[in-house]
């Protein structure tokens, strides 16, 4: 058959085909019926959809609980099946109490988010609360809601709603034995504290995990007068809406380019809107710690109004967000007399780290899952000791710190408090070397040019960085070779040194500006090699690091100028460790006067406020470090035993 022959009958059968799938059924085949239940008039999505729980082992239930002043607060409960006599714990979120409990496993481990698994072992009825104005509480939302008093004129606060929500679960939860335990982290750690001014009698037992304490002097907002302009983000994600907000939009992957492009972090700030949000005008009319800080202080109103319920005030080592107000706390109290029902606990862990998993710090490792491991054998049986009677193998001991390099809980019943440590000069000495011996004289001196401020990690640092969590512990030769960095290192170690307490910088200084930042980290330089890990040869880990603003260095409600080329005293506190310096290693500090985007520069040149300092302020300056006639700088340690290199 010819081509054109064969394609034509191809075209044929196609056709042929084609007429016979259209064609009238022939007689002996059954036509296709449609019948009433094939056709849906309506929504395939029912008005409601409710998800069969009979295999569950929990019963969810959703309330909205009355305060006193008639506002409702969304509150989810997750009970054991068949629970009779269980204690309650709370928690109070502006976090999202449905997101924390969704309830969509049929066992109650698996509903809970991952802080919250373990204790969902049947033994507790969980409770989650939407604070007021966030998710799915009424009321309005007022950022960390001070108490009741010169701040709040209302006659309700986080302290008494915290009162009235247990009175309500108490009266209500029949599953319950009427006793209740408070727990939470960051913000929610704010809210265990504020209940704790004025405890309902069924709050048994507190656990404040890196609670937000003093927002000025050490935790989210501020350190020692520096901003931590990064967190502008939260402002945004927590005030723009009832629920989740949104981050700020980028014009660039690199945050050190973003917010140096932007100018002061007013000018960031206004330039995104800032200016409709009532705390943004509150928090920027304060830049100092006046009453509007010093009034909010909870370490100081927790001493004014002390409790009896047994606390454990928690916080990570290196905690990059909150690593002020739990210590603080604790030793404000243990120090007024209230030592008896206070504990501290500081783990090897950052910000909220006890309510995830704990192999490491960023290259740190353990020798197990320290978090799961403190949760299940610490935490939880002195939570039940309290709640449910269950008898305690081993008292919690007043302080309870990690040894991160002997990888060990080191217990103490005599931790003091910073104000009471005897401590032990660790003085700049001439060639940037470091030593116990007083120094001879000298000094030395960089350039800090706010046009090129040293990061706090290497760049870039995206506005989503996996190194937030660790940044803490990030190997400090990436910036040890800037000239504006002073390094200063000890001998190679002959014998153990080891820091138990709070490290106090102690810097005399001059500059040729009119204000200035200065930042002291204390380090652990590795040996050139280490054969069980071959990456940590030479590492450099930051022990424990703080940024200090010298305006304030002698009032830090009332700023002043730093006097040009005079040599001035800038002592501040580093924060809390527990760290043993073996042989082998060597102790280095370093001293800059920037670390940014982090914190927000300083422009050297002192204005009213640095919030909107104009581009002009900003002025390079030299800085000179003494460590001679003319002021012994040094970082005064808390060693334990006799310290010699």
């Amino acid at each position: 058959m010819k081509k054109a022959a064969l394609a034509s009958a191809i075209v044929s059968l196609l056709c042929l085909a084609s007429a016979n799938a259209f064609a009238t059924p022939r007689a002996g085949q059954d036509a296709a019926k449609v019948t009433p239940d094939m056709i849906q008039t309506g929504s395939d999505i029912p008005a409601k959809w409710n998800l069969p729980e009979g295999n569950f082992d929990y019963v969810r239930r959703e309330v909205m609980i009355p305060m006193r002043d008639g506002v409702k607060l969304h509150t989810v409960i997750m009970i054991p099946k068949g629970a009779h006599g269980l204690p309650m714990l709370l928690e109070r979120t502006p976090y999202d109490a449905s997101g924390m409990m969704p309830g969509k496993s049929p066992k109650m481990a698996d509903a809970v988010w991952s802080g919250d698994k373990d204790w969902a072992d049947g033994s507790t009825i969980l409770v989650a609360q939407d604070i007021r104005g966030k998710y799915g509480s009424e009321g309005k939302y007022i950022m960390t809601r001070p108490p009741m008093g010169p701040l709040n004129p209302t006659k309700t606060d986080d302290t008494t709603d915290a009162w009235d929500t247990i009175d309500w679960l108490v009266k209500n939860i029949k599953e319950s034995n009427g006793n209740v335990g408070m727990i939470g982290s960051s913000y929610d750690g704010w809210t265990v504290a504020m209940a704790l001014l004025h405890p309902h009698p069924a709050l048994k037992v507190a656990a404040p995990e890196s609670p937000m304490i003093d927002g000025w002097m050490g935790d989210d907002w501020y350190h020692y007068g520096a901003l931590r302009q990064v967190n502008l983000d939260y402002f945004t994600g927590q005030m723009t809406k009832q629920g989740s907000g949104e981050t700020v939009p980028r014009d660039n992957y690199d945050d050190y380019t973003n917010f140096l492009q932007a100018g002061s972090a007013g000018d960031y700030a206004v330039a995104h809107g800032f200016g409709q949000l009532p705390w943004w005008k509150r928090f920027a009319a304060h830049p100092a710690y006046d009453a509007f800080w010093q009034l909010q202080a909870l370490d100081r109103l927790l001493v004014a109004h002390p409790s009896n319920v047994p606390t454990m005030w928690l916080q990570g080592l290196w905690d990059q967000e909150d690593i002020y107000g739990a210590v603080h706390a604790w030793e404000a109290l243990d120090k007024a007399g209230h030592g008896a029902n206070n504990h501290l606990v500081m783990g090897p862990w950052w910000h909220s780290q006890i309510n995830r998993d704990g192999w490491n710090m960023g290259p740190l490792k353990w020798p197990g899952n320290t978090t799961a491991q403190f949760r299940q054998q610490v935490m939880i049986p002195w939570f039940q000791h309290y709640l449910r009677g269950m008898p305690l193998a081993t008292p919690l001991p007043q302080a309870m710190i990690y040894n991160p390099v002997e990888q060990r809980w080191d217990s103490f019943t005599d931790w003091k408090p910073a104000s009471e440590q005897s401590l032990t000069p660790l003085y700049l000495q001439g060639d940037f070397g470091l030593g116990f011996e007083a120094p001879s004289g000298g000094g030395d001196n960089y350039v800090s040019d706010p046009a090129k401020p040293v990061p706090y990690l290497a760049r870039p640092i995206p506005q989503e960085n996996d190194r937030w969590r660790t940044w803490l512990v990030q190997d400090q030769r990436f910036v040890e070779t800037r000239p504006d960095v002073l390094s200063y290192t000890t001998p190679v170690l002959t014998k153990t040194v080891t820091v138990q307490g709070a490290p106090i910088a102690d810097l005399f200084a001059r500059t040729t500006g009119t204000d200035g930042d200065f930042v002291v980290k204390l380090i652990d330089v590795y040996p050139g090699t280490v054969p069980s890990d071959p990456t940590m040869g030479g590492y450099e880990l930051p022990v424990s690091m703080d940024i200090f603003r010298g305006r304030y260095r002698k009032s830090f409600a009332e700023p002043a100028p730093i006097p040009a080329n005079e040599v001035q005293e800038y002592k501040f506190r580093l924060p809390t460790v527990n760290y043993a310096f073996k042989p082998g290693h060597r102790i280095m500090v370093q001293i800059q006067s920037t670390l940014f985007p982090l914190y927000d520069r300083n422009p050297q040149t002192y204005v009213p406020n640095i919030l909107f300092a104009k581009p002009a302020d900003y002025r390079k300056a030299t800085i000179t470090i003494e460590h001679g006639a003319d002021g012994k700088s040094a970082v005064l340690l808390p060693v334990a035993g006799n310290a010699a290199l």
